[in-house]
């Protein structure tokens, strides 16, 4: 690794800008954007993917790569990256920060504590949930309906056992009430950190997330508790930005880590936009597949932050294709080209849902050993017909070297078409026309199904003048649909939506359909059995 000093003068920023943690990560001071403001922006490209599957399509390996491959083509770039969590690096995902030759580094850290932003986020959520209660063992002055606290708290961690707790239990402990736990990454106060401008921002959004009801059904606001200044101070030093470096030495802003589902999956606004005055071009990505982070990245972040993205590249796979055309996990290494033409289906949607936005797409192979010449031919004559580039990516095994052909096919789409930016609907449609356009829009669903419960929840909200705001769909990311099930490209389904909820710091309604759950489980054998420290001092088993 090179020393980040040495990182950060090859993008131009002073070490006054710098705030080191160690020699090879740092955090980057917020007066460096408003320095550069009149720096013209470089072009902002998402890297997003087909539907995941257990074989994994290399989203973020991808995006690495390729910064390394544009860098090494001469053009200037940054990826601009979230951070990991600790539930998956100890549960059964692993971490996201790339593999091989396609990594950012120092990748322990990175995947570990890194510079502390997700434990202050914890530590701001916590707060928040610790003095609501305490507002309730006080006196209740807000009158609030201990049966609609709507906070939880929070931990990095999966553990199923509370995600649904009660607590007050014991004279002189409060009052009881049902509580429970979400994972950090899930919690309101990620998303806003991620989608804030500046601290003065930060703090506006804080205060405007709604954490309970009143017995007379009004709604209380962390501004009401009293907790959004506090819980500003705990995440000052979170809301700079992470600079780091890949494996070759290309620069990497990482920050901020929010669900895909629950929230909006896309790194922090303030590195996207800092990235943006620093290079040429930037590379960020959006976390699951494309029904579901680029459409969020589409209709959320940039409608928020004013972001004109310039183009998408949309990770495939061969053993992704296959497995959407029925293959079983097992047999994914042999070869099926029948199998693997059936589930190109789901490709050709995610290429024509890109192209509704108005954003120029290629697509991107990442390369498996197993991959036959076969079946690699068959998935190019395909974007041949959809009229879309394809290059094959070997940055796992080759770095920058395997890249080369995607960074010049990428180059050459930013030079010579032009993104027609356009969010999907309009912020004037009601809730639930929007939850309709996306479904039938995004998915190819024959429309949604609600209760009179969810209906209500929907009314009020519209009432209380958050109906201009985004929907951001929780739903399952292995299908278009909310059936995990169904592979491939179905169509002509119904999505059951059983709840909305209010994210009004963040500024989204979320729409939870499906079996979404806000704090996962660890599974069977866990990630952690096999992470431990070797005798010089190493971790080892962490991935």
């Amino acid at each position: 690794m090179k020393p980040i000093l040495e990182v950060a003068e090859s993008i131009g920023i002073a070490e006054k800008y710098l705030e080191l943690y160690g020699r090879y990560k740092c955090k980057i001071d917020l007066s460096l954007r408003e320095d550069l403001k009149n720096r013209p922006d470089g072009k902002l490209v998402l890297v997003t993917a087909m539907n995941p599957t257990p074989a994994g399509e290399g989203k973020t390996l991808t995006t690495i790569g390729l910064a390394q491959a544009l860098n090494a083509i001469g053009e200037p770039t940054i990826a601009a990256l979230r951070e990991p969590s600790l539930g998956p690096c100890f549960g059964m995902k692993g971490g996201a920060t790339g593999s091989n030759k396609a990594q950012l580094m120092p990748s322990e850290d990175i995947n570990l504590h890194f510079t502390g932003d997700l434990h202050a986020i914890t530590s701001a959520h916590n707060l928040l949930a610790a003095m609501i209660d305490n507002h309730l063992f006080q006196g209740n002055a807000l009158q609030i309906d201990s049966n609609r606290i709507l906070w939880k708290r929070a931990m990095d961690m999966n553990d199923r056992s509370l995600r649904q707790i009660v607590v007050g239990l014991g004279e002189g402990n409060g009052v009881v009430h049902e509580s429970g736990f979400m994972i950090t990454t899930a919690s309101e106060v990620m998303a806003v950190l991620c989608l804030s401008e500046n601290r003065r921002d930060l703090r506006e959004r804080l205060g405007r997330m709604v954490v309970a009801y009143t017995m007379s059904g009004e709604t209380v606001t962390a501004e009401h508790i009293g907790a959004a200044d506090a819980m500003t101070v705990l995440l000052k030093e979170a809301l700079k930005p992470n600079l780091v470096q890949t494996a070759e030495g290309t620069p990497a802003i990482v920050h901020g880590g929010p669900f895909a589902n629950i929230a909006h999956g896309c790194s922090s606004v303030i590195g996207t936009k800092t990235a943006l005055k620093l290079a040429d071009i930037v590379l960020t990505e959006a976390g699951f597949g494309a029904d579901l982070g680029a459409e969020k990245f589409f209709d959320i972040k940039c409608r928020q932050a004013g972001l004109k993205p310039d183009a998408a590249v949309l990770v495939v796979t061969v053993k992704a294709l296959k497995y959407n055309g029925g293959v079983p996990r097992g047999e994914l290494d042999k070869p099926n080209p029948e199998a693997l033409q059936a589930g190109l289906a789901n490709m050709n949607r995610h290429v024509d849902n890109i192209r509704k936005f108005g954003v120029p797409v290629m697509v991107a192979i990442n390369h498996f050993t197993s991959d036959t010449t076969e079946e690699i031919r068959i998935v190019q004559e395909q974007c041949a017909r959809l009229g879309v580039k394809a290059e094959l990516s070997d940055v796992w095994a080759r770095g920058s070297e395997g890249g080369i052909e995607l960074a010049e096919t990428l180059r050459t789409m930013l030079r010579r078409e032009s993104s027609r930016y356009a969010p999907l609907y309009s912020e004037r449609l009601g809730i639930r026309e929007k939850i309709e356009t996306i479904v039938r829009e995004i998915y190819r669903g024959a429309g949604i199904r609600l209760n009179a419960k969810v209906e209500a929840k929907i009314q009020e909200f519209e009432r209380q003048g958050f109906g201009h705001l985004p929907v951001c769909m929780a739903k399952t990311p292995s299908s278009f649909s909310d059936q995990p099930n169904l592979l491939g490209a179905p169509e002509n389904f119904v999505v059951q939506v059983r709840d909305v909820t209010l994210s009004a710091g963040a500024g989204f309604i979320v729409v939870l359909t499906g079996n979404i759950v806000t704090m996962p489980g660890l599974p069977k054998t866990p990630g952690a059995e096999q992470i431990q420290l070797d005798e010089q001092g190493e971790i080892v088993g962490l991935f």
